[in-house]
């Protein structure tokens, strides 16, 4: 654990008192992570108010759950895991968002990751993200920004592994049309 303290408490103490259900250290907790936490529900929600309404759902879930963190890894990534799947969770119930469409001849990962974003403001990256069609918007954070492979994603979210890597490749494709409508198509990366 890492041993930081917040508000002048350890984090393992409010750990254990926030499973103790003790609303003063819930309340420090949620302060402390919910500014990172809502940046990751806002990925995958797309707007503002879905993004709070995971927010809540997520550290809902978090406090219910705090007795299957064993203080062996790291806080914060588990706390994220549990924000990932709650976002993944309200977006299976909400709609379908999956066509079973398999397709053939999907580039490979390293065809589609040619270019680099070092030139763009992150603010228009996050919401270019949030403007893609839910589908895309959620392989992509899943497999582009929190690392899934599209076997665990296709585990995860109940696809095909081929479904997966098509809504990836169509993300990219839609991210590099509205890259170039606001003329700041990514630099090749060097040696290319």
């Amino acid at each position: 654990m890492e041993g930081a303290i917040i508000h002048g408490e350890s984090l393992a103490n409010l750990i254990k008192k926030s499973f103790k259900n003790d609303r003063k250290s819930q309340r420090i907790l949620y302060e402390y992570y919910s500014p990172v936490m809502f940046s990751i529900c806002l990925r995958y929600a797309g707007d503002y108010h879905k993004a709070e309404d995971y927010l809540q759902e997520g550290f809902v879930r978090a406090f219910q759950n705090l007795h299957q963190f064993s203080f062996k890894g790291s806080f914060d990534g588990w706390l994220k895991r549990i924000f990932v799947n709650t976002c993944i969770s309200e977006l299976r119930s909400s709609v379908a968002i999956y066509p079973l469409i398999e397709v053939k001849n999907i580039p490979d990962e390293n065809d589609t990751d040619d270019f680099f974003y070092a030139d763009i403001p992150m603010e228009k990256i996050l919401k270019m993200i949030q403007e893609l069609p839910v589908g895309y918007r959620t392989i992509f954070n899943l497999y582009t920004i929190d690392g899934l492979s599209h076997d665990r994603i296709s585990v995860e979210l109940n696809i095909s592994v081929g479904t997966s890597k098509s809504q990836l490749a169509r993300a990219r494709v839609a991210l590099q049309k509205k890259l170039k409508q606001l003329d700041i198509y990514p630099k090749e990366k060097a040696g290319r």
